[in-house]
Order: structure tokens, then sequence, then C-alpha cells
């Protein structure tokens, strides 16, 4: 199955992915690792981001092909690094599943007040992609991140994947 974990930044998005990856035993591909991997830090038209996209995507792929499990972690502000996803999991003939992060505008702006290790994102950034996200038409999980609910995100987000994944 494909994860695609989903939201703006100082959402808290990669925090919950990279723990949900550990929770389901799935490989775990981030959007911020893929641009250093890619040497393209300070980088950032629609262009790069899409360079960005299309590598995951064919990370992605390659893994589930491979009978693994995976939790992609990125923005998917715009329809189409969603669909280049969704038709990289028809080509692999596996599941996708998007879980979309939000969180209050105090506590973005609180969580990209502080340094961030991965990140080049800042409250200027996050305002950008703010008016950029695209809604999602796509079946989704919708969790709302809080300084203290890690734990019921993930049990909620287990359970969406096991339901949805015809485990249940």
């Amino acid at each position: 199955m494909m994860t695609l974990v989903c939201g703006l930044p100082g959402s808290g998005k990669s925090y919950f992915a990279s723990r949900l990856a550990t929770r389901i035993n799935a490989d775990y591909i981030n959007s911020d690792r893929v641009r250093k991997e890619l040497l393209a830090m300070g980088r950032y038209s629609l262009e790069d981001k899409l360079r960005i996209y299309q590598h995951m995507a064919e990370r992605a792929g390659a893994l589930v092909s491979q009978g693994k499990d995976v939790v992609v972690d990125a923005t998917f502000y715009h329809h189409t690094m969603r669909e280049l996803f969704t038709q990289t999991a028809l080509q692999n003939r596996c599941p996708i599943r998007f879980i979309v992060i939000v969180a209050s505008e105090a506590l973005v702006k609180e969580r990209l007040s502080r340094p961030r290790t991965e990140s080049e994102a800042d409250l200027g950034v996050y305002l950008a992609m703010k008016a950029q996200f695209e809604k999602f038409t796509q079946p989704h999980l919708r969790l709302q991140s809080k300084a203290d609910n890690i734990e019921q995100m993930l049990a909620a987000a287990v359970d969406y994947l096991t339901v949805t994944n015809g485990k249940h």
C-alpha cells in the first residue's frame, strides 16, 4: 500500500508520517530529504518541485513493486502531485490512501519559529503554500495535529488504513 501524508509546512506531517511508517512497518520517503539528495535546496519553482515529486513517485513505485508498504511525506498541495502518485499506484496495482494533516495557525507559527533540521520552510512559505493549496477531491482521512495528540492520530490512521484496505 502507498500512503501519502499531506499538509502544509508546520502542520506536523513529517513528525506524524515518520512515526506512522514505523508503526505500520513501511518504508518512509520524505520530500525534504529527497530535495537534499538531489541537491535541490532553495529551488522551488513548480518545475523543480515536480522533479522532486517524480523522483519520489519512482522510488515509491519501486518499493511497492517489491511488495513493500510505503509512506510518502510531502505537501501534495497541487493536484498534479497527487495524480502522479495515483498513476504510480495504478501502474503497480497497489492501493493508495491519503491522510491530510492540519493544525491551527497558532501552532504552525510556533512550530515554524523553531529551528528545523530538514525543512527550509518558514512562515512566509507556509502562507504562500496555504494560498496555493488545492482542495482534496480524493477520499482522505483528515487529522488535526495538536501539541500532544500523536498517539491518537496514529491510532486513527492505522484504523483508517486497515478499514480502507479491507482488513477490518
